[in-house]
């Protein structure tokens, strides 16, 4: 027989960078060394980005399925360190690699970890405990991989872990109240860092103090009257359902919520003639069916990743550049779905492209395609060059003019326009969910909130179960999740007040449940500064109450086009005096509590340059900084703009934390 050799070089590895986690994959080497036994063997290093040097990983990093005699031209790495540069060698190995005096034959990768969610916390130890109520305490994760910003607290009575509670602390400890004397309850605890949660902690168990025994004989007298009550409630349940089936017995179509009726034919796929309607892919049986028949397929060699620009919900958002068949290249973004996906996973990722393949409008983002029959799976869309809204309008604060500010608003009111005539509710409309290009046009993006909001920072737990954004969402979506195009009216006037405040925080440090107590009981924003009064006043009526009340789509657009039209009308502006009035409950002192002086306030915002000439002109107390107005500030001197919108705003948190305080409006 002729002597074998060792293996050539694997050739075209590539990398699948997921958080702490690497997958690799490669072709076998064009020379196995005329033999048959070829396996894989993987080298890990961890490198310095400034010295160059490189190191062994060592032991915490793990192989799936393992490092060496690897049989399968895949492998992957998992608890890597975040942010780190890391080389892999991947070896091709046969019997007789071991007589080899020459180098070795390998092919490297190189690869940077992101940022990841921090490891569960490991241990929780119990504080005092009484009768109502637990105290807790833990310690930080093990692998924090960044900065803790705040642990969710979830338990439970034992036993009943469909009602849980939900409690948020900066903090390593809290006090978990209103609980059952001499009952079991069962803690779990994550943390999150700007990557995200981390997993929940093993179930930790702990019981209150027992009650006495005259008090639990009083006690006992509840469940009954809860059951009695329970029962009450179930007839009175059963009676009105019969009633009501009744009526719809009889086609009372006059009570039909007409929205309710146009989903309803939607979701059957009864199109009506001559209008195009939005189809839901989820009441397809087979997901994959509405991947295709709304989305094209795109071969993988058409497309070219250049870099990561952001991380989405599943995989990474790069971009890169698309080469369709007797078509110019030209550059797309690309949201991969990263390795190790469920199959309901896979179904919500595509679910995206679904809803957005029925849609074409010159502002809402627009899908290329999608790739489903190689790895890994990706949506690709239009490239936005500017990325997100409120993070473009941050970075060039006050840098437009009125009617470019107003030419943004129109495209997105054009964009929703299209989706509520083709019977599409958003649901989550928000300047982070609209993307701008370098012409300054303005798309509507975000088609997945039924999944998204679960890990959204933005979303609160609502009463009824899952999540919503409740600072952009009507009252009536949040009390009893009607969601309508009215409700995305609502929505639309808080993205117009994040568009002429440039990107502010709607309702600033309010927390989610004083947000809703105070628009329940009338508070509305207030105009942002410099804001004119015909956009303040088409906000207020985005944010009217009843639902009906509110402007539909085309009224809004058809509104814009005539103060683009008319400019001179966008020169009244909103009265400064009373942009703030309704945040005004009463005429107590208002950050006398905050700030010790005008001197500390001015300091902690960064404009302790301007204390001496607030104290020369009189205001030398917090009470009469708190009537000052932007004509007071120019007539001081306060010229730059950025320099008056610290200080207004400042000014305006400081009300704000009256209305924190829920004082009746």
């Amino acid at each position: 027989m002729a002597c074998t050799r060792p293996p050539s070089a694997p050739r075209s590895a590539i990398s699948n960078v997921n958080e702490t986690s690497v997958f690799l994959e490669w072709i076998p080497p064009a020379d196995t060394g005329g033999r048959k036994d070829v396996s894989y063997y993987i080298a890990c290093k961890k490198c310095n980005s400034h010295s160059g040097l490189c190191e062994a990983c060592g032991g915490h990093v793990r192989y799936l399925p393992q490092q060496t005699g690897l049989k399968n031209t895949s492998v992957m790495m998992v608890d890597l360190l975040a942010h780190t540069n890391y080389t892999f060698e991947i070896e091709a190995v046969n019997g007789v690699s071991d007589q080899n005096p020459g180098a070795r034959q390998f092919v490297s990768v190189n690869v940077t970890t992101n940022q990841a969610a921090p490891s569960p916390v490991s241990s929780v130890k119990k504080g005092k405990i009484t009768k109502n109520s637990i105290s807790l305490s833990w310690q930080e994760p093990d692998r924090p991989n960044g900065i803790i910003l705040e642990y969710e607290i979830k338990y439970f009575e034992k036993d009943q872990e469909t009602s849980y509670t939900i409690i948020k602390s900066k903090e390593t400890t809290i006090t978990a109240d209103g609980l059952k004397p001499g009952s079991a309850y069962v803690f779990q605890i994550r943390a999150r860092t700007a990557a995200g949660y981390g997993g929940f902690s093993r179930r930790f168990e702990f019981e209150t103090s027992p009650v006495s025994v005259a008090a639990s004989r009083d006690q006992s007298q509840i469940p009954i009257i809860v059951v009695s009550v329970t029962v009450g409630v179930i007839l009175l349940a059963v009676v009105i359902g019969f009633l009501l089936s009744g009526r719809r017995c009889g086609y009372s179509k006059a009570k039909q919520d007409p929205e309710e009726e146009k989903m309803h034919f939607h979701n059957g796929h009864i199109k009506l003639p001559g209008v195009r309607t939005y189809i839901d892919p989820h009441t397809y049986e087979d997901p994959n069916q509405a991947v295709h028949e709304f989305a094209k397929e795109i071969e993988a060699s058409c497309i070219t990743i250049e870099r990561v620009i952001g991380a989405g919900e599943f995989g990474e958002v790069c971009s890169g550049r698309l080469k369709l068949q007797g078509k110019r290249e030209f550059p797309v973004a690309i949201k991969t779905l990263k390795v190790g996906y469920t199959e309901k996973q896979r179904r919500d990722f595509l679910g995206e492209a679904s809803i957005m393949g029925q849609f074409d409008h010159p502002n809402i983002i627009h899908l290329e395609g999608v790739v489903t029959k190689s790895k890994p799976v990706m949506i690709v869309t239009e490239y936005m060059e500017n990325g997100s809204l409120d993070t473009f309008l941050k970075k060039n604060d006050g840098q437009f003019t009125v009617i470019q500010l107003v030419g943004m608003l129109r495209g997105i009111a054009s964009g929703m326009k299209y989706l509520s005539d083709m019977g599409y509710v958003h649901r989550d409309l928000a300047a982070r969910n609209i993307l701008i290009n370098s012409n300054l046009v303005c798309k509507v993006s975000d088609f997945g909130l039924s999944r998204v909001l679960e890990d959204d920072p933005e979303a609160a737990y609502t009463t009824r179960g899952g999540k919503i954004p409740i600072r952009w969402t009507a009252p009536e979506a949040i009390a009893f999740r009607k969601f309508t195009s009215a409700s995305d009216v609502w929505s639309y006037g808080i993205v117009m007040w994040e568009v002429m405040s440039y990107g502010e925080r709607p309702y600033w440090e309010m927390t989610n449940q004083d947000v809703i107590k105070a628009v329940e009981e009338g508070y509305r924003l207030p105009s942002p500064m410099d804001c004119p009064a015909a956009l303040y006043q088409l906000m207020l009526d985005c944010w009217q109450k009843d639902r009906n009340s509110r402007p539909k789509f085309d009224e809004i657009v058809s509104m814009l086009d005539k103060l683009i039209r008319n400019p001179s009308s966008l020169k009244t502006l909103v009265n400064a005096s009373s942009r703030v009035s309704n945040l005004l409950v009463e005429h107590s002192p208002v950050g006398s509590g905050a700030y010790r002086s005008v001197g500390e306030w001015l300091e902690a915002i960064k404009m302790g340059r301007y204390t001496e000439i607030f104290m020369e002109n009189g205001y030398s107390s917090m009470d009469a900084v708190a009537q000052v107005t932007l004509e007071d500030l120019r007539r001081l001197g306060v010229t730059l703009v950025g320099h008056q919108k610290k200080i207004m705003n400042s000014l305006q948190e400081m009300k704000v934390q009256l209305v924190n305080g829920m004082v009746p409006l």
